[in-house]
């Protein structure tokens, strides 16, 4: 099994070699955006960190072939070891999804309880790939509150939720153009993390009237989507929807693409989805199709549950038991989390970052005793800021652009990380093309988060801490080495009492303002011991670097 951080060496890019009689294809109803092969004895080569499907075909049907057991045995070229599961694809198919981060020759042995899909050998040579690509998400080395990525590269998590995402173009059986955007948008703009659901059905308050005149945008209660036979309100669960789950393939493999990773949550309980009797052979069969389908994609992390235990069908005990199977199951050991922050807290043993669902107006005071209690990271999957949308969708508690930015901000400084939500695309409504409407619609403010997150990347967050005595009327991150302060500056606050820090000395040093709402930074000052206002006061909140020599 691979370690949640290995330390590789990412290598310069090289063209993607193959044997002469393996034939790769992309594009495709089932297939679109996955490199895929069948199995034959001649060895093939993949990029490190990219995904292929090999496939294995039987010349006739079984019964009852989701039950099947297949998969293969791996050998790494370091000595790792893994068993991979495979997983029925239809029409007498079945796939072993495969992905590495170590370079090299990767030999396997497929076994299987059906004769003429076990004793199947080969081998896979990993080879260097795109410079760029980083990995899967684990927790860095060095500090255990903070995400990296596999390769050590630091991964400042911006989430965006986008539940519905299974449905956009779901109808379209070559193309995803309306993913293609939205998602590229996104992208864009420095979101790095999607945080959505296998599958949902409905919401369940009432919808806005504009949303009549503009059906295009509403994707709540489609019978034809759904994850078994049948319909979510006519279901048949002696098996699953095989065409589902290879169009949830193209959204998983879009965001891949786009260095995005999918948080996916595996079940939601308020989204009025007709589910399997819990620990049903139905409820088993979905749950370990998903984790067998996806694991090898390096931007997925599991979620067992959205909102887990607010229906009686998913206990405490159900939860745990869930996390098992996933452990039995994933052989490349993704990150695992539950959308509830009871849950996390009474089973810090089975979750590796803590997921919580805090509202409160006194957040970063919140979110600050998180980030001391424990040694994980800290994810505020939802607190409580919708940003408003042309249809009110949900509003929460807050729905002002800004303030929901700043209380994003107010997570970051206490040492967390924090979702965004925008009422047009959180849920059932998804305006998968805003800035293409008429300017009757308001616009969502994606600009803000890509200077989020370029923000943290130049700050080096994964190397900042809560430094919440630093000053008495600011929010205050730091560095270890004390050499950089950073103070969060409502606009609302007409100056900051700015006196040396604990910790800094008298040395001297340099400041200047960073603008969130625009990303602009003024010219770096040299530091005296002086009453400080923002250049910005009572206009856009600001945040105030400091840096010691």
């Amino acid at each position: 099994m691979m370690n949640k951080i290995t330390l590789v060496t990412v290598l310069t890019v090289m063209t993607l070699s193959l044997s002469a009689r393996v034939n790769w294809h992309e594009g495709g109803d089932r297939f679109a955006h996955i490199k895929q092969a069948p199995f034959s004895s001649k060895d093939l080569s993949i990029p490190q960190y990219e995904v292929i499907d090999l496939s294995f075909e039987l010349k006739t049907p079984v019964d009852k072939p989701f039950s099947v057991s297949f998969g293969a045995y791996l050998r790494g070229p370091n000595g790792e070891n893994m068993k991979l599961p495979g997983y029925f694809n239809g029409n007498k198919q079945w796939v072993l999804r495969f992905s590495a981060s170590t370079q090299g020759d990767w030999n396997f042995t497929t076994y299987s309880d059906v004769k003429g899909l076990e004793g199947k050998t080969g081998k896979i040579l990993v080879v260097a790939g795109n410079q760029n690509k980083h990995g899967s998400i684990g927790i860095c080395a060095s500090n255990q509150n903070k995400f990296c990525y596999e390769d050590g590269t630091p991964y400042n998590l911006q989430a965006f939720e986008l539940d519905w995402l299974f449905a956009l173009d779901y109808d379209n059986p070559t193309a995803t153009p309306k993913a293609d955007h939205l998602v590229g948008l996104l992208a864009q703009n420095g979101i790095n993390q999607i945080v959505t659901t296998v599958y949902s059905y409905e919401v369940e308050w009432e919808k806005d009237e504009l949303l009549a005149a503009h059906p295009e945008h509403e994707f709540g209660s489609k019978e034809e989507i759904f994850p078994f036979l049948g319909t979510n309100s006519q279901p048949d669960f002696s098996a699953l929807n095989i065409r589902f789950f290879q169009k949830f393939d193209r959204m998983v493999s879009l965001l891949d693409r786009h260095d995005i990773v999918a948080h996916m949550m595996i079940y939601v309980w308020n989204k009025q989805v007709n589910w399997p009797p819990a620990e049903s052979e139905a409820d088993n069969l979905y749950f370990d199709y998903i984790i067998k389908r996806y694991q090898a994609f390096p931007n997925v992390i599991w979620d067992v549950s959205k909102e887990a235990l607010n229906n009686p069908r998913c206990t405490e005990a159900y939860g745990r038991e869930r996390i098992r199977r996933i452990d039995s199951l994933d052989a490349y050991d993704r990150l695992v989390s539950v959308h509830d922050y009871g849950f996390c807290q009474r089973n810090t043993d089975v979750v590796d970052f803590i997921s919580t669902q805090n509202w409160s107006i006194r957040l970063y005071t919140e979110m600050l005793k998180l980030s001391q209690a424990y040694e994980k990271p800290i994810f505020n999957i939802e607190h409580g800021g919708y940003e408003q949308s042309p249809y009110t969708v949900f509003p929460g508690a807050y729905d002002n652009p800004e303030f929901c930015l700043r209380r994003n901000y107010l997570c970051y400084f206490a040492g967390a990380y924090a979702t965004y939500y925008w009422q047009g695309a959180a849920w059932n409504v998804i305006i998968y093309n805003p800035f293409e409407q008429s300017e009757a619609f308001p616009k969502p403010k994606f600009e803000y988060y890509k200077h989020l997150e370029a923000f943290w990347e130049e700050m080096n967050y994964e190397s900042l801490e809560p430094y919440p005595q630093g000053n008495s009327t600011g929010y205050c991150l730091k560095s270890h080495d004390n050499s950089l302060f950073l103070f969060y500056i409502p606009k609302e606050m007409y100056q900051i009492t700015f006196y040396t820090q604990k910790g800094a000395g008298k040395r001297s040093g340099t400041y200047q303002w960073f603008n969130v709402y625009t990303g602009e930074y003024t010219e770096e000052m040299e530091y005296q011991e002086i009453f400080l206002k923002s250049p910005w006061s009572n206009i856009a909140d600001a945040i105030l670097i400091r840096r010691l020599q």
